[in-house]
């Protein structure tokens, strides 16, 4: 039962550190009226809070190498609150850059200690916890757009606050049950970061293959959601529905991804969910109206998210206990690495001069082609199993 509860208060904690993540997506539009800024600079916003959530994966998994999981999670959730809150109180673009890159950090330090953390407290059924866990978090995506929204009657900064709030209770509650709960000793032999590594590299570039370039495009689209669905002649309320239809339909996809995760081969599950996105994407370019927009929105959502712990399975599973925390830091720090400059990159094509339609289109196009690669590495036998 107490490992229920630690499970539990993860799922709580881990709603905060998403939603610091995604809460920059929904204002943007803000950003760019109350500060004066242009596209690239409010999309270096959201990429600040990407790099920040890579940024420290390396060093969390050096300390995992020599304190046990759940510290990092506490000491994740400590970083949270406080910079939540300076960025709450932040006056110029540039104290609000700082909040939002530390916000991110925590959210770093926290998946590279909590998801190895779930994988060795219920090793049965891996696919599982890590989609009930992502559910959780993808709760905190479908909140964001309403939660600024009503923030905004106000005060956007209330928005930030609320996350430094929650964040201040949920990891005081972890505290206190982490201290009752048996916690695992699978990690005890992981005693080198380089040496976890280099034993399993194999794994990690495969996952990376697999799903990093899916994570960059998708980083860019979602963040500039709102404003793509405005530019296609949707009100901002309108335009703000369909950013939470979109995350809304990751809610289920976590849940069934971690069950398919469980019972399908990886690979061909992998390489059919990045099929997938890339044909939703041409799907929403040339889709039209309110409900198709809306329809269209749903596939989107459910196919992008059912890859997080499709992914997470694939490699927490396949990782031995001596090299579980270490290799898979390494891979969360490549792979949040290969997504953070989404946002930046997809602003600057906007900025100059391209159309969103079109930029969409050739990641699907290229999202395409790797596919056909990988399948072809795939059944000649040379992506790891």
């Amino acid at each position: 039962m107490s490992r229920r509860r630690l499970f539990g208060s993860l799922c709580g904690l881990v709603f905060f550190l998403n939603l610091a993540r995604i809460v920059f997506a929904p204002l943007l539009d803000v950003f760019i009226a109350e500060f004066g800024i242009g596209e690239a600079t409010a999309g270096l916003i959201v990429t600040l809070a990407w790099v920040g959530s890579a940024s420290l994966r390396l060093p969390a998994g050096w300390l995992l190498t020599r304190v046990p999981r759940h510290y990092l999670v506490i000491v994740s959730g400590c970083l949270l609150a406080v910079s939540a809150a300076a960025a709450g109180s932040s006056t110029t673009v540039g104290q609000l850059m700082v909040g939002a890159f530390f916000m991110g950090t925590a959210s770093g330090v926290y998946f590279v200690s909590a998801n190895p953390l779930l994988s060795e407290l219920f090793p049965a059924r891996v696919g599982r916890v890590m989609g009930i866990h992502g559910a959780a978090n993808q709760i905190a995506a479908v909140a964001a757009a309403p939660l600024v929204a009503v923030s905004l009657w106000v005060d956007w900064r209330l928005a930030l606050w609320a996350i430094a709030v929650g964040a201040a209770v949920f990891t005081i509650y972890t505290t206190v049950v982490a201290r009752r709960t048996e916690l695992p000793e699978a990690g005890a032999d992981d005693r080198s970061l380089i040496a976890g590594a280099r034993s399993e590299w194999r794994i990690i570039l495969s996952a990376l293959a697999l799903a990093g370039l899916a994570v960059f495009v998708w980083q860019g689209v979602f963040n500039f959601y709102d404003l793509y669905m405005q530019s296609r002649g949707l009100s901002p309320a309108a335009a703000s529905s369909m950013l939470t239809i979109v995350f809304a339909a990751g809610v289920p996809a976590f849940f069934i991804a971690g069950e398919l995760a469980d019972e399908l081969p990886s690979v061909p599950l992998l390489l059919g969910i990045v099929s997938s996105f890339a044909g939703c994407l041409l799907l929403l370019v040339v889709a039209d109206g309110l409900f198709a927009l809306a329809v269209v929105s749903a596939l989107l959502g459910f196919v992008i998210h059912a890859l997080f712990p499709a992914t997470d399975a694939y490699i927490l599973t396949a990782l031995p206990d001596s090299a579980r925390g270490s290799a898979y830091a390494v891979f969360s720090t490549a792979w949040m690495l290969s997504q953070s400059g989404g946002s930046s990159v997809l602003g600057a094509f906007v900025e100059s001069g391209y159309s969103y339609d079109a930029v969409f289109t050739a990641g699907a196009a290229v999202l395409i082609v790797t596919v056909v690669v990988l399948a072809g590495l795939e059944r000649t036998g040379r992506m790891p199993a």
